[in-house]
Parts: C-alpha cells; sequence; structure tokens
C-alpha cells in the first residue's frame, strides 16, 4: 500500500465500458522518490485528503468475478498516522 495526499482530479468522458461512472484522481505519494499516479475512488475522497492506495492485480479485482482494467485504488481515507521511533530509527 501507498500512503499519498490527492492532489487533483482526472476527467475522462471516453473510457473503457467497465470504468463508467467511476472518478480518477491524481495522488502524490509521500515517498519522495515515487511520481505522482491516477487512482480510482469509490470511497468519496477529495483534493487535500491523506489516503491509502493499492496497487497491482488486487485494485483491478475490486468487483466480484468482473475485473476492471485499473491500476490503482484508493482503499481509505486517513485520519492519523502515527510513527514511533526507536533505536536505530533515526
Amino acid at each position: 500500500m501507498i500512503l499519498g495526499e490527492v492532489v487533483g482530479n482526472v476527467w475522462a468522458t471516453r473510457k473503457e465500458d467497465g470504468l463508467t461512472g467511476l472518478k480518477f484522481l491524481v495522488v502524490q505519494p509521500d515517498a519522495s522518490d515515487q511520481a505522482k499516479l491516477v487512482a480510482v475512488d469509490r470511497i468519496g475522497a477529495g483534493v487535500g485528503d491523506k489516503v491509502m492506495v493499492t496497487r497491482g492485480s488486487s485494485s483491478s479485482n475490486v468487483e466480484d468475478h468482473h475485473p476492471l482494467p485499473i491500476d490503482a485504488i484508493i482503499i481509505g481515507i486517513v485520519d492519523a498516522v502515527e510513527v514511533e521511533r526507536g533505536e536505530g530509527n533515526g
């Protein structure tokens, strides 16, 4: 999974039939070495929200017995992140 922030929207009036009605958002991953990505949103995220994104085959299998042609999907809107620092972690 990837943590990131929604930084924009994508509008596509023409797309594959299975994608009709889905919302697409641009997500900037928290990791500085990762490029922005487009993720499907079915949970109501918006610009400025911190989100969890999953990629790959698990993202395309969100519909039972009907895989969608997508590579990334938002699976959660993050309320808070807590990281404890232990020995050897900076």
